[in-house]
């Protein structure tokens, strides 16, 4: 009978599943994988620490350890609740598990080497019986498979395994009964290795059958077949490696796996060359003549930069919206977020080649890289200092910078003039050329881009119109014509969606239209953004915004001024369909008619504009701790 009811319990559940899919809010684990995953033992799942054991116990009530329960193999642990009602909870952890236990099916690898294990966090309802009523659901498909349901005598014997693991529940308990009604909790899935170290960690949006299936296999194949790939490899996601794995280190020869200290150890990188010997591609560097860079200033800037005890409360850093390894803007934030997580109305803008703007900020209302920086260090959302006095008498009481002005600037101590030069001779290093296209277009090597990125210039410069703002010049190309447009984008904000459904993201891929009336109970109204309008107040500048450059822009994503698009393929989508249109909209702006084909070529003609030397900007800042000295003789890395 318990197997009939599980039979029926999965098959109900199916059809559930199978409901929810069709309106959209389900977690990307349910669906197809949406990209290419890089391929089993191509890259390194680092240690990131031992799995916590306790006592268990197993479906038939026999009293065991964790730990022993892992044996030789590698182990995918789930946290789960046989009564959980979130789709995007514990049944999706189950979802997984059960695509898994298939796939083992048809492995001797994979049955031989993992095991499943799903522990309850609920001992009072998921008792040994109910675990395994629950297990019967997913037994009845296949039977090879090793997946364990396993549960705890009581909440106190749980909560030491709870607190090892990171996992954090509350529950809601029926005031009259004093029986729990419902558990809230952060799904998380982990990886464990034959060692019982943990190797990954997987959240709702990235928890997927495909991609827990390349981790493991990764795990199981010996270590001689396991390889690491170069930081630029197109197989895995840029500045993926975390550092240092540990192991062995406590020996007297242990090797770092740190980029950042072997790059300072034997690979540095002169930046003040970057402002005399720019790279292929890209003109001189502009420089004001009361500020020409040095190396102390430029070193004093870099560790401004990244200094937090520049905000109000110690928290906050210039690097925090501009974040190194993240195309010197914030991946993770259409429009960014200051001290205390104060909204900021637009998205952060790149600082690679920065000292070419003639005007910065999306508005154009400052015109130099010495006075740009009292914007974002006063700002009650941004770093929040409540004037300038305060902001240098901060900076005078740091021991660390004891001299340090006064020896970049012959003598001069802090003050709102010297601060700002030397963050402005730190940012005008950031440049990046030598790309593939430029040695395509400037250097004639003709076989360094593909013919599908050829084919995307010529839609560049012809068709599509896009260098009439994004410039290519004889001998250079900066790809901005450093002047202000209206692309609609703004307009169509301000008048929002009409009647018709917001769209909000649920998960990284998941999206669901839900009625703007909905949407308006929960948060506030998004606060204008008039452009250019705000600085000049001529209504003619109305939504009007700065052209960013498109060098390295396969790196800055979100894109626009207010962070609209997540990739390249909207962005391209957005100009083809001729913006939004309106009566201020620039005469740039018109459908271009393209083909699909046609504007993946374009997209792969921007993603040949990453600079080579982009990853050793990146590398330099991860080399550059505030506590870092300036050398004697003044040289600087």
């Amino acid at each position: 009978m318990r197997l009939i009811v599980g039979r029926l319990s999965f098959f109900f559940s199916l059809l559930w599943i199978a409901q929810v899919h069709a309106s959209g809010v389900l977690a990307p684990g349910y669906g197809p994988l949406e990209y290419d995953p890089p391929l089993p033992g191509s890259y390194q799942l680092p240690p990131i620490q031992k799995a916590a054991d306790g006592n268990i116990l197993d479906s038939d009530g026999n009293l065991a350890r964790l730990h022993d329960l892992f044996g030789d193999r590698v182990v995918l642990l789930s946290f789960m609740f046989s009564s959980c009602s979130d789709v995007n909870g514990c049944p999706l952890s189950s979802f997984v598990f059960q695509k898994i236990k298939t796939e083992i099916q048809n492995d001797l690898e994979l049955e031989n080497g993992v095991r499943l294990i799903s522990l309850s966090f609920d001992p009072e309802r998921d008792t040994p019986d109910r675990m395994q009523l629950y297990s019967n659901n997913f037994h009845y498909a296949n039977s090879r498979g090793d997946w364990r349901f396993v549960t705890t005598d009581s909440i106190d014997t749980l909560r030491p395994i709870l607190e090892g693991y990171g996992q954090e529940i509350e529950k809601f308990i029926d005031v009259e009964t004093g029986e729990t009604q419902d558990i809230s909790h952060l799904l998380k899935v982990y990886l464990i290795d034959q060692q019982s170290m943990i190797r990954n960690i997987y959240s709702v949006s990235f928890l997927h059958a495909d991609l827990l299936l390349n981790d493991v296999r990764s795990l199981l194949m010996p270590l001689e077949g396991q390889s690491v790939q170069k930081l630029n490899s197109p197989a895995v996601s840029k500045y993926s490696r975390p550092g240092d794995g540990k192991d062995g280190y406590e020996s007297s020869n242990y090797e770092t796996d740190s980029l950042a200290l072997a790059l300072r150890e034997g690979r540095p990188v002169n930046l003040y060359n970057l402002i005399e010997s720019p790279p292929l591609g890209l003109p001189p560097v502009p420089q004001p003549s009361g500020n020409i860079a040095t190396p102390k200033k430029i070193k004093l800037g870099r560790k401004l930069f990244f200094d937090r005890r520049l905000s109000i409360n110690d928290t906050f850093s210039c690097a925090m919206c501009h974040i190194p390894d993240q195309g010197f803007t914030s991946n993770e934030m259409a429009t960014a977020v200051g001290v205390e997580g104060r909204s900021v109305r637009r998205n952060s803008p790149t600082l690679y080649n920065i000292a070419y703007m003639d005007s910065l900020f999306y508005d154009a209302r400052e015109d130099n890289l010495e006075q740009q920086i009292w914007s974002p260090f006063l700002s009650r959302n941004e770093m929040a200092n409540p004037s300038i006095g305060y902001l240098l008498g901060k900076i005078r009481s740091f021991p660390d910078y004891d001299n340090l002005f006064e020896a970049a600037f012959k003598g001069r101590p802090v003050a709102m003039d010297t601060l700002g030069m030397a963050l402005a001779a730190y940012q005008r290093t950031l440049v990046s050329g030598n790309s593939a296209f430029d040695r395509w277009h400037f250097g004639g090597e003709d076989d360094v881009i593909t013919d599908e990125a050829k084919r995307g210039y010529d839609l560049f410069i012809g068709r599509a119109g896009c260098s009439n703002c994004h410039l290519i010049n004889e001998d250079h190309a900066l790809f901005t014509d450093n002047k202000l447009h209206n692309t609609g984008l703004g307009f169509e904000n301000s008048i929002g969606s009409g009647s018709g459904p917001v769209r909000v993201t649920l998960a990284p891929g998941v999206f669901l239209n839900v009625d703007p009336d909905i949407v308006n109970t929960v948060g506030e109204k998004p606060p204008a953004d008039l452009g250019r309008y705000e600085i000049t107040e001529d209504p003619a500048d109305r939504w009007k915004y700065r052209t960013p450059t498109l060098r390295n822009i396969a790196l800055t994503a979100p894109f626009m001024h207010n962070g609209r698009f997540s990739s390249l393929n909207e962005v391209v989508a957005f100009y083809n369909r001729g913006g939004v249109p309106h009566d201020l909209q620039s005469s740039l702006i018109r459908p271009l008619g393209l083909t699909v084909q046609e504007q993946n070529d374009l997209v792969a003609f921007m993603e040949t504009l990453t600079g080579d030397n982009a990853d050793a900007l990146v590398l330099d800042a991860f080399a550059a701790p505030v506590g870092d000295p300036i050398q004697n003789d003044g040289s600087v890395h």
